[in-house]
């Protein structure tokens, strides 16, 4: 007897159907409630950055609630040269300066996107223009062709009809009708 293979993608859904059940049939415990800053004070910059909340000052190291009401933390708290705050190999100012680098870049790009793509519409607008000349061009060129083979086709029948006699008098068209 084969084995059902099932999809990938299914046994994935299952799983994960699973694992939410699971998590809804546990009783929340509780998360311990988090540590004040302050408690890291004294301790290590890498134990008071786990919580994303604090912020190292290496001046007297000391864990500090970083200062959320304000952009940038007061010098009076710690100076940007020696506070840390997400990693402790990057100080403040730095990671200032590396964000306004990596956000001017991004400017820069997009404004050259967007100028970039600016000149290749008007480049293209004026494409169908360039062409539209070249096709009137073509095309009178070809009507002044067709008006001179039609001009040589006519002398060409002139001098047929001249040899047998066929041709009229341009200055009197008309002959007289002769009955015999």
């Amino acid at each position: 007897m084969e084995a059902r293979r099932w999809p990938l993608w299914l046994q994935g859904l299952v799983l994960l159907w699973g694992r939410a059940a699971m998590g809804l049939a546990q009783s929340p415990t509780g998360a311990p409630p988090a540590l004040a800053c302050s408690a890291f004070s004294q301790k290590s910059c890498d134990e008071c950055l786990k919580n994303v909340s604090c912020l190292w000052c290496y001046t007297n190291n000391t864990c500090i609630d970083y200062p959320v009401r304000s952009i940038l933390p007061p010098s009076s708290l710690c100076s940007l040269s020696n506070a840390r705050w997400g990693v402790c190999w990057i100080n403040f100012e730095a990671l200032i300066i590396a964000i306004a680098v990596v956000a001017g870049l991004i400017l820069v790009s997009v404004a050259v996107c967007c100028c970039y793509c600016c000149y290749c519409r008007r480049r293209s607008r004026s494409r169908p223009d360039e062409e539209e000349e070249q096709l009137a061009r073509k095309r009178e060129e070809r009507r002044l062709q067709s008006l001179q083979r039609k001009h040589e086709r006519k002398l060409k029948h002139d001098e047929i009809r001249k040899k047998y006699g066929l041709l009229q008098d341009s200055d009197n068209p008309y002959s007289r009708f002769e009955n015999e």
